[in-house]
Formats: C-alpha cells, sequence, structure tokens
C-alpha cells in the first residue's frame, strides 16, 4: 500500500464528505479512490468513514486519524517541492579564472541539458582549493601535477612580437655584456602557473642557462603581467588558447615543455561524478587542452 497516496484521498474524501467530489478534486477515479481507503482502513484495523450512497462521513477514529494524515500529506507535498527545488539549485563550480566566458558558457549550457544547472566561480590555483575544502564551492577544477591529470595543457611563451615562429629558446633571454636591454626582458608566471609542478621546473631551467633571477618571475596577477609584456616586451607563460584571446603571439619553449594538469575535487564522491560526466571536449576548451590533446568521441 503507498501510505502517502491513501491518506491524500482520504483527507481529500473527508474534507469533500463525498468520493465523487473527493475523487474529482483530487483528479483520480472515484473507484481508486474508495480502494485506497479501503486498504488504508485495512491497514489501521478500524474504519475512517461512514459511507452512503451520497456521503462519507467521519468515524471517530476517523476524526483523531485525520491531523495526523493531513500532517504526512503536507510533509510529502513539501518533500516534492523541496525535490523540485534540490534538482534547480546552481552547482557551484570552482574553475580556473584563465577560461574563457565562450567556452565556459557553452559548458553550461550542455550542463542545464543534463539538468545541472552550473554556477561556475572563477578562482585562482590556490584558492580553488581551499573553495572546496569549506564547502563553498560543490567541486573544483584543482592544479595537480600533469603526469596523473586527465587534462594536460602544455604552455608556452607568448608576446607582442608577431615576426617570431617556432620554439623560443630561453637561452636567447641571456643577458649580453654592454646590451642596452640588459636584464630587461622577462618571463611572467601567472598565478595560474605558480604551482611547484610548473614554477620549481621553470626556475631550475632559468638558473641552468645563466638567467638573473628576476628573468622569470611570479606575476601577483594576470592583469599586472600583461600590462608588462605590452609596455617592455616581456614574455608570458601561458596556453595556446589564452594567448589567442589575449591577442598575443604564442611559442612553445624549445628546452622544456611546461604543462598544466587539472583534476576534479568535490567533498561527496556523486559530484566530481557529475562533473566528470560533461562532455570532455567541452571541459577540455574551458581548460585550454589543444585540439589535438581532445580525444575523439568524448
Amino acid at each position: 500500500m503507498d501510505l502517502v497516496a491513501a491518506c491524500k484521498a482520504f483527507v481529500v474524501v473527508s474534507g469533500h464528505g463525498s468520493f465523487t467530489a473527493g475523487a474529482a478534486a483530487a483528479q483520480i477515479p472515484q473507484s481508486v479512490a474508495s480502494r485506497r481507503i479501503a486498504a488504508l482502513e485495512r491497514h489501521f484495523g478500524a474504519r475512517l468513514l461512514d459511507r452512503t450512497s451520497r456521503t462519507a462521513t467521519l468515524t471517530a477514529f476517523g476524526r483523531d486519524m485525520l491531523p495526523a494524515a493531513r500532517r504526512l500529506v503536507e510533509s510529502a507535498d513539501a518533500l516534492e517541492v523541496h525535490a523540485e527545488q534540490a534538482k534547480t539549485r546552481p552547482f557551484r563550480l570552482a574553475v580556473p579564472a584563465v577560461c574563457g566566458p565562450v567556452a565556459l558558457a557553452r559548458l553550461v549550457a550542455a550542463a542545464r541539458r543534463r539538468a545541472l544547472h552550473l554556477e561556475p566561480q572563477p578562482a585562482e590555483a590556490s584558492r580553488r582549493a581551499e573553495l572546496t575544502r569549506t564547502q563553498e564551492v560543490r567541486a573544483s577544477i584543482v592544479a595537480v601535477a600533469a603526469d596523473r591529470s586527465p587534462w594536460r595543457v602544455p604552455l608556452g611563451v607568448a608576446g607582442t612580437d608577431e615576426s617570431r615562429s617556432g620554439p623560443f629558446f630561453l637561452e636567447g633571454l641571456r643577458v649580453v655584456r654592454n646590451s642596452a636591454r640588459a636584464g630587461r626582458r622577462r618571463v611572467w608566471i601567472q598565478p595560474e602557473d605558480d604551482m611547484p609542478h610548473i614554477r620549481d621546473p621553470m626556475m631550475r631551467l632559468r638558473d641552468a642557462l645563466g638567467l638573473r633571477p628576476a628573468q622569470l618571475a611570479v606575476a601577483p596577477a594576470l592583469v599586472a603581467a600583461m600590462a608588462e609584456v605590452l609596455d617592455s616586451g616581456d614574455l608570458l607563460l601561458c596556453s595556446r588558447t589564452q594567448a589567442d584571446e589575449l591577442g598575443l603571439c604564442w611559442q612553445p619553449v624549445g628546452e622544456v615543455v611546461p604543462m598544466r594538469g587539472y583534476d576534479i575535487a568535490a567533498g561527496l564522491r556523486e559530484d566530481a561524478e557529475r562533473i566528470r560526466a560533461l562532455p570532455y571536449d567541452l571541459l577540455a576548451r574551458c581548460l585550454g587542452v589543444p585540439d589535438n590533446g581532445i580525444r575523439g568521441g568524448e
């Protein structure tokens, strides 16, 4: 027996004093209402209603049971409403601040078609993990070492010089004695890449090539790094996708292949799986994975 459905029939029939009127109000056949109330009476072992050909009146037992039955029906209705609201409640996802708005919009649209109301929250790499830990978001796209990540984004250097092509060797930044530009040209690491698996190998390469310490530096913000690139001819460590969005000319690094890696972190495994179930190619393009790195058919 469906206890909630039976109580709904009992409440509405007793309220109308008639099986015919009550069934019509509940939008169920009269025979269904009668069967449900009869099943409820068998379940309780006592009659709830006295029936005549036209009326249905409460018995003493029915009067005692009606308030509790009404509370059960109201609670069930409230639960249904809450369930609908929960399904449409925004799913807050911390994403890299470098994600482009168009790619993010496509991901959000795809998520809605899967009944997932995604609400991206751009944040720097160090902040995203904290947002997940404090449950300010339900999941985060976190930075991890590329060799253990499902999404890998190769990095290069980007600047304003459109004449350059092919790999850019950082060795070419070595300061030449008596050069007018001595010590001025730098490579900026943006906050998204201020992670040990990216920053530390780049610093070791800088030292091995004999570059000055200031020639490879971590910028406090992407805007500050871009200002230096536009004003002084410095270079920005970034993905090809980000360089295109910023209007810069991108080149791979000749000596190494710096690589961003991303994975999903969430307080609940179910939340992480909901993000992983989104189209791989859409999420990959948000993160800047090049087309040749996007697995076909996913």
